[in-house]
């Protein structure tokens, strides 16, 4: 089975041996799959069978892996080549406060943070390695706001190939820093942003012959179109109405366009829900861009409290425009303060998220407010980390550091005595009834 890459912009085609990000041209790279030969081999009793069946020798070391139950679909190669934690099988969330809260009697809540580095990036690492195992690179980097670091640095260090990673100083949570300097990847603290850190990587890629996996290489982009995969043969094959995410560099909002777009092709599905990509006010670029019909790209200085999307030069910007045109999609913004209303309500139900996940559940309320997804719809809010990538922001708005903390839960203090600690239980017991 053959696969090759594909320029989006001008349909050139390379094969994928070459260690090519980019086509002549500057388009970007798609990993084109030969859609027609595999209608025949490809349904969904194959995929529902490979999710309800026990191991066989051919599958047995990924079968628990919910990337490569796919595989056909994502990268075609035997199973002794892959590296896997293995990732996928992430919840489908329902609770009636946040459906309420939100608007919606059918919200759910696609939860990536419970992949093993604790973000949706485990999906994309786990091609990416391989194919970096494939291909014999000596080593590995990327630029990254946090959660690509640690997904980086994990399945490297399973490979055994050494990670590098480029971060913006001072401009990462902690608890993703954390991750890539335990996994024993070689951190590089740039000075400047995300942008500039990417801009850094690129070279040092092109030049000292490393492997670069940012969402700029394609075969990333194919692991994390297995959110998709996931959520349709969730539902039976049924898709929602809707399909919600957080949007920074844009490359899930290019994976779940070509998901889609791949699974109508085959015939596996017969509708395509819409999908929404939401961004941070503070750091739009593609918000801008939607508003203007994309007839200019926007860049810009980012600056939110969800960093993990805190990015002004978003790369898959051309593949995330044909996801719009091919789900008849859509960009909104939220501020600050409503992402961070929203990460308490997801966090308050004891479901927990990240900021920058948070944006997809605010950016549905704000949707269903203004009457362009309807009450009686079923959404999917993809929650892209977990709560504990970053617990900075998450005190800091439980503690009367976040102004208009709307949902805020402080923490009381208490003579050390029992009469007190007794008046303030009985207190908080008549409270919660």
């Amino acid at each position: 089975m053959t696969i090759q890459l594909q320029c989006a912009r001008c349909a050139a085609v390379y094969a994928t041996h070459q260690v090519r990000y980019v086509c002549d041209c500057g388009g970007l790279l798609d990993v084109s799959h030969d859609l027609e030969a595999l209608r025949p081999e490809l349904n969904r009793h194959l995929f529902d069978g490979r999710l309800e069946g026990a191991p066989t020798p051919d599958v047995a070391p990924t079968i628990n892996s919910g990337v490569w139950r796919y595989r056909e679909l994502i990268l075609p190669v035997m199973a002794d080549a892959i590296v896997s934690r293995p990732e996928g099988n992430t919840p489908l969330y329902h609770h009636p406060r946040i459906s309420g809260w939100v608007g919606l009697d059918a919200l759910y809540l696609k939860h990536e943070g419970e992949n093993p580095t604790g973000s949706f990036k485990d999906r994309g690492m786990t091609v990416g390695v391989t194919q970096a195992r494939l291909l014999g690179a000596q080593a590995v980097a990327c630029a990254s706001t946090g959660n690509t670091s640690a997904a980086l640095a994990a399945y490297a260090a399973l490979a055994g190939i050494p990670a590098i990673v480029f971060i913006p100083a001072g401009k990462i949570a902690t608890g993703k820093l954390a991750q890539a300097l335990a996994y024993g990847a070689r951190t590089l603290q740039v000075a400047g942003d995300f942008d500039a850190a990417m801009q850094l990587v690129r070279r040092v890629c092109d030049e000292l012959n490393v492997y670069l996996l940012n969402s700029l290489n394609p075969f990333r982009l194919e692991g994390q179109k297995s959110i998709v995969f996931e959520i349709v043969q969730g539902f039976r094959w049924r898709p929602p109405d809707w399909i919600v995410l957080p949007a920074g560099n844009l490359g899930n909002t290019a994976a779940f366009g070509k998901a889609l777009y791949e699974l109508k092709h085959l015939g596996l599905i017969e509708s395509v829900p819409r999908v929404a990509a939401v961004q941070a006010a503070g750091a739009n670029p593609f918000y801008q861009s939607f508003q203007g019909g994309f007839r200019e790209r926007v860049t810009l200085q980012a600056e939110t409290v969800a960093t993990a999307i805190r990015i002004g030069a978003p790369v898959s910007y051309e593949r995330a425009i044909r996801t719009m045109g091919w789900t008849d999609g859509l960009v909104t913004q939220v501020s600050d303060a409503e992402i961070m209303d929203a990460k308490a309500m997801v966090d308050g139900v004891g479901i927990g998220c990240e900021p920058a996940s948070a944006a997809a559940v605010a950016g549905t309320r704000k949707l269903v407010a203004e009457g362009t997804i309807h009450p009686d719809q079923t959404v999917v809010a993809v929650l892209t980390g977990s709560l504990l990538k970053d617990p900075t922001a998450t005190f800091a708005y439980h503690t009367g550091e976040w102004p208009d903390a709307a949902y805020a839960n402080r923490p009381f203090s208490v003579e050390a005595e029992l009469g007190a600690v007794q008046s303030m239980i009985e207190e908080i017991i008549e409270s919660s009834q």
